[in-house]
């Protein structure tokens, strides 16, 4: 379902930035320290759209950034640190990105921005996380949130099995697969938003993430999603993919927000 809205120009103007913001109250010490956020934003465009952007960095590091490509779209960008393994496990982890997506339904129309058009991306484990959030909709219930009102998913070459670091944790090695309630494969369902798979050039991926993703793809079409698409970036590596991806990525935003998809 495409949003029936009026169009947006994403477009340069004047943009601020807060930084540091706590976005997940009593969860302990730990995340007091990791689960704060960044809001880069545009300062003169009413009702502007969102997109929550995870970093990736397999679970077990990584810090928040906004991309310099994303910048002066016309677009609030959202930057989350997230807690990591070891010292939490991975549901722990899905439920921080749930907490920060919950916020910015919550808090971007304070700042101009619409909540009708908030959309989520990340990178690797980012993408991952954002993956889980969508497809599993108890994660953002728990912070009564709908799911099905995000706008548009994402995910830049996310593990779509069970999670590498938490399979190597069970013992498991990076050619052994494996999918239970934490794969984003086993909640595959029918979504009303449109979702962009996004990966990097199937020979130079990750161990087989792109036949992952593949996957994935042709799975969530046969459950009835016509507005699921993917994209393979010849030449691109798992960690250079996103510098193309993220031009798809803004012409998708832009074509949702004014209700139609853009041209393949």
């Amino acid at each position: 379902m495409l949003l029936a809205l009026a169009q947006v120009v994403l477009a340069q103007g004047h943009y601020k930035i807060e930084e540091g913001i706590h976005y997940h109250s009593n969860a302990g010490e730990y995340a007091a320290e990791r689960c704060v956020l960044d809001f880069y934003y545009p300062t003169d465009i009413k009702d502007f759209p969102t997109l929550v952007w995870f970093h990736g960095g397999g679970l077990t590091g990584g810090h928040k950034d906004i991309p310099a490509a994303l910048k002066e779209s016309g677009i609030g960008i959202i930057a989350v640190n997230y807690r990591l393994l070891p010292k939490v496990e991975v549901k722990e982890i899905i439920d921080d990105a749930a907490a920060a997506v919950a916020w910015a339904f919550k808090e971007v129309g304070s700042r101009g921005g619409s909540p009708e058009r908030i959309f989520v991306a990340g990178h690797s484990a980012g993408g991952y996380l954002i993956d889980m959030i969508v497809l599993d909709k108890h994660w953002l219930a728990a912070y009564g949130i709908d799911a099905d009102k995000i706008a548009g998913a994402f995910p830049y070459s996310a593990q779509k099995i069970t999670h590498f670091n938490v399979r190597e944790k069970m013992g498991m090695g990076p050619l052994q697969a494996l999918v239970d309630d934490t794969a984003p494969l086993y909640h595959v369902r029918k979504l009303p938003m449109p979702m962009v798979v996004l990966s990097g050039d199937r020979e130079m991926e990750l161990y087989g993430r792109y036949e992952e993703q593949a996957y994935f793809w042709r799975m969530m079409k046969l459950v009835g999603n016509e507005n699921v698409f993917l994209y393979e970036f010849d030449g691109y590596d798992h960690g250079g993919m996103p510098y193309p991806a993220h031009n798809v990525v803004k012409r998708y935003i832009k074509g949702i927000c004014k209700g139609e998809l853009p041209q393949r």
